[in-house]
């Protein structure tokens, strides 16, 4: 209960902001976040995750969202509940069918690369609520060229309250809790306090402009929300505006995925507990149907209100069913009191918010690791800035498949040989071992597939190229998880070939899976070698004691 008490006093101020952040009115944001919380803990498998809206998918969402209707009207507040309803049934249906593992298509660089241009993008966007102005666009150059041309129309007392809104925001998360424990605070107070940011500046704000009628100089203010539930709603069923919304839902509920379950595993594994992938598509599915049928738009688990949630002491999904008490209390009692709140607040809010997601290091450490991975994080950045965020998550998809491609379309093959005085064979470039010029064994380190077939042939052939005394070849396959039917058909024609030129073809440490599937076809009934339980085995069968030292200094190839 006091997790959700300090959870609930964090999420009020966010989810108006992210509901304004949607394009939606702010009561939107409170009801996305009572029915979806108390369904995904029946079904969730988190007891820290804390489901409702989340910055990135707010993006989203008002991107698709625009697509179809305009902001403000009738059309565009139940086009969000059909995106709910379509994000809830498609990751129902991953759920059910257990196809969690498909979100690990989405590469982390790609996935951080992404987030980085979104919170950038986010940030920029909010700016026209900081300074008082009407200023759109869908990249960062159309939302910085659309500020610029509003300059002259900026609001000083809302750029008074939004400034003073970033300051407050910007100190609360740095400095405000060393102060206050110097101030002789307990850690748990000064926790508590802290946390409660977001709100003071709610009330400051709002008490400022209702006491100064800054309303009437131009502020924008939240204006009346209604005092009640979440209502029953429906989503717009009609075939044309689903199919106009499908492909953005499936983006959404991808990206919304990967953050909650990223986020649910880190907090489980601090508490040495387990997350069902597959179950978290369930629950993350259900909440998003709760949404859609409660006035709410679609929602994901969110990192920093989980982070707090499992800070504060949650340890079952009990904490979530508590909040939802807490915001339904907020949404029955409270909304009269945030009538004169000003947008500006939220949207310095979702600023300070969004800039903690921004992960510059990211370019940094790939460069350093792999410049395959630092092109797809640069791309991705550049695509999401400069195309906008449906660009950008569908570039996102692209390259982590091109990745996976890439890295697999090039298997590290090696020649090994035997380690002086052991039964174990290592690279010959990198160790000291014995081999048979009469003998080539090549050690595959991949799984063979349709992208990387014909490179073991090409492979194979160069080395007898190389040397013309090579009576035998030996495949060591101890790292081979799959060999798909082009492989297959590649491995066919690689015997034929050395059967024709007098010259053994052998598989060595062939994983059991990998048998089986070689058994049902024609393969090894038309081998010209054998296939041997180990390496070792191979090379005495095979070797006719005919080996000598190869001397190559350690670490001197690939």
């Amino acid at each position: 209960m006091i997790a959700a008490l300090i959870v609930t006093i964090m999420l009020i101020p966010q989810s108006l902001a992210y509901a304004l952040l949607a394009g939606l009115p702010p009561e939107a944001g409170l009801y996305a976040s009572i029915l979806p919380i108390v369904l995904y803990a029946i079904f969730g498998t988190s007891g820290a995750l804390a489901v409702g809206p989340v910055a990135v998918v707010s993006l989203l969402t008002a991107s698709a969202l625009g697509q179809v209707a305009a902001q403000g009207t009738a059309g565009y507040a139940v086009a969000a509940l059909t995106l709910a309803f379509l994000s809830g049934v498609f990751l129902l249906g991953l759920g059910l069918l257990r196809l969690g593992f498909l979100a690990n298509f989405l590469s982390h660089p790609v996935i951080a690369g992404f987030i980085t241009a979104s919170g950038i993008l986010i940030a920029a966007g909010q700016m026209k609520h900081i300074l008082g102005v009407q200023a759109g666009g869908d990249t960062l150059i159309e939302i910085l060229h659309a500020l610029y041309v509003h300059l002259a129309e900026v609001n000083l007392p809302t750029v008074l309250i939004g400034a003073a809104g970033l300051a407050f925001l910007f100190w609360v998360r740095r400095g405000m809790k060393p102060a206050l424990r110097k101030l002789g605070l307990s850690q748990g107070a000064a926790n508590v306090a802290t946390k409660a940011g977001p709100v003071l500046a709610v009330v400051a704000s709002t008490v400022a402009v209702w006491g100064m009628g800054l309303g009437a100089q131009g502020v924008a203010i939240v204006g009346q929300v209604p005092q009640s539930l979440p209502p029953l709603s429906l989503p717009d069923f009609s075939p044309a505006l689903m199919q106009e919304l499908l492909v953005p839902a499936i983006m959404i509920s991808i990206i919304g995925f990967v953050e909650s379950v990223s986020v649910a595993q880190t907090l489980a594994a601090k508490k040495r507990q387990r997350i069902d992938p597959d179950q978290e598509l369930i629950g993350l599915g259900a909440a998003n149907l709760g949404a859609a049928f409660t006035g709410g738009f679609p929602v994901t688990g969110g990192f920093s209100r989980s982070v707090v949630n499992a800070d504060a002491g949650a340890e079952t999904p009990a904490a979530g069913a508590f909040t939802a008490v807490g915001l339904a209390i907020a949404a029955t009692m409270l909304t009269p009191l945030i009538h004169d709140l000003p947008k500006a607040t939220l949207a310095a809010t979702i600023i300070v918010a969004v800039l903690s997601l921004v992960d510059f290091s990211i370019l940094r450490r790939t460069w350093k690791y792999s410049k395959a991975d630092f092109a797809a994080v640069v791309t991705t950045i550049l695509l999401t800035l400069g195309l906008g965020v449906e660009a950008g998550v569908g570039a996102g998809v692209i390259l982590s498949i091109a990745l996976h491609l890439y890295k697999t379309s090039k298997p590290h093959v090696a020649e090994v040989g035997l380690m002086p005085g052991t039964q174990h064979f290592r690279n010959i470039l990198r160790h000291d071992v014995e081999t048979c010029d009469e003998l080539l064994t090549l050690r595959v380190d991949e799984s063979l597939y349709f992208v990387n077939a014909s490179l073991l042939e090409d492979q194979v052939r160069a080395r007898l190229g190389e040397n013309q005394k090579i009576r035998d070849v030996i495949l060591m396959f101890s790292a081979v998880n799959e060999v798909d039917f082009s492989a297959l058909e590649s491995l066919e024609a690689l015997n034929h070939q050395l059967q024709e030129l007098g010259i053994g073809l052998h598989l060595s440490e062939v994983k059991g899976p990998v048998m089986d599937r070689l058994r049902e076809t024609h393969f090894l009934a038309e081998l010209n070698g054998r296939v041997f339980m180990s390496q070792y085995e191979a090379w005495c069968a095979l070797n006719g004691g005919q080996s000598k030292p190869r001397r190559i200094p350690v670490a001197a190839g690939e």
